[in-house]
């Protein structure tokens, strides 16, 4: 079995026997999979626990990044190969799916890439090491303006390099560019469109996932960011908290 959902951002009750009875069915063999925004943040004792209670579950998590991770912390795990394709191993049962990555699951293949760009710090990014940086805290504080600290609260690794876009055309190129599902955190340009309502500004990774869009062929596209559970099209699903058995 394979179940998807979207945003956690650390809170992972959902995923408790209340709200989540499947999982008495379900074994270690079996998926649920986070489409970003996971809630990678920090050593603390509060993320130890949930760690270790989700690997406590009866089955496997399984992400994709976000643009609210912490990247430096996650880029010291050893990459490592599962399932067909490039992850970190939180532990033994919560793993991060790498982007441009596809992967085998229940006999199904999976294209990940996670990424997006932050759109909730419209009042720029903090540098602790900048002179200013007290001075323009405190400023943002008074004003309650939306900002970010670099590699505390922000990372620049929230979007691809262009290595890892190229990594991923090579593995749908090896599979003729032809998978059962896609996962990420964002979406395609076109897609944006459609729930947008219209013409939208857009970047560079939405760009990179409208090309995907336009020469994969796939079954189904499931992807987070947004925080709505809509079905866009027949084929593009935006998750947030709800939870989907895919298989």
């Amino acid at each position: 079995m394979i179940y998807i959902t979207g945003d956690c951002h650390g809170d992972y009750r959902r995923f408790g026997m209340e709200i989540f009875p499947e999982q008495r069915e379900m074994t270690k063999e079996d998926y649920v999979v986070v489409c970003g925004d996971f809630g990678f943040w920090d050593r603390s004792k509060e993320q130890r626990y949930w760690m270790k209670w989700l690997e406590a579950k009866p089955f496997t998590t399984l992400w994709v990044d976000g643009n609210h991770e912490n990247f430096d912390l996650l880029s010291e795990y050893p990459v490592e190969s599962w399932h067909g394709g490039k992850v970190h191993k939180i532990n033994s049962s919560v793993i991060h799916l790498m982007r441009g990555q596809v992967f085998e699951l229940n006999g199904k293949t999976f294209f990940t890439f996670g990424g997006a760009s932050s759109h909730d710090i419209s009042a720029g990014v903090l540098d602790r090491s900048a002179a200013d940086f007290k001075s323009r805290k405190k400023e943002l504080d008074r004003m309650k303006a939306p900002y970010r600290i670099l590699h505390e609260s922000w990372w620049p690794q929230e979007m691809p390099e262009e290595w890892e876009k190229e990594e991923g055309r090579r593995n749908l190129e090896k599979r003729n560019w032809t998978v059962d599902f896609i996962v990420t955190h964002c979406c395609a340009t076109s897609t944006r469109e459609i729930f947008s309502g219209g013409p939208c500004e857009c970047d560079e990774l939405n760009e990179y996932l409208e090309e995907i869009r336009r020469k994969c062929s796939y079954c189904k596209w499931f992807f987070g960011h947004h925080h709505r559970n809509l079905n866009v099209t027949d084929k593009e699903i935006m998750l947030y908290e709800q939870i989907l058995r895919i298989q």
